[in-house]
């Protein structure tokens, strides 16, 4: 089955810096858009970024932008996100799953914390 473990989250001051990592196991990863989506406390989880198979084109929440990056490496089965500028709405759980439209496709793993103080 699909595995998805997602890691590099912790507690960081609003302006900082966190990069973190997804392992994806029990699929050709190399076939699907992969993405990273966050579900802050009360609410809802939602979509932050997206990027295609081959790496390129990436796409993200008018939230993100021009703050996080997306990437992956498929040799590794991985997919990260490079989080700059970090502000205290940021503070989430973080997911990341195969895409599929503005949703995950696989059953959703830990998730990491990303706290963010102000």
């Amino acid at each position: 089955q699909v595995q998805l473990v997602e890691s590099g989250g912790g507690l960081v001051q609003a302006g900082g810096s966190l990069r973190l990592s997804c392992a994806a196991s029990g699929l050709t990863f190399s076939t699907y858009a992969m993405g990273w989506f966050r579900q802050a406390p009360g609410k809802e989880r939602e979509f932050v970024a997206a990027v295609s198979w081959s790496g390129a084109p990436t796409y993200y929440a008018g939230s993100v932008k021009g703050r996080f990056t997306i990437s992956r490496d498929n040799a590794k089965n991985t997919v990260y996100l490079q989080m700059n500028s970090l502000k205290p709405e940021d503070t989430a759980v973080y997911y990341c799953n195969a895409v599929r439209g503005a949703d995950g496709l696989f059953a959703w793993g830990q998730g990491t914390l990303v706290t963010v103080s102000s």
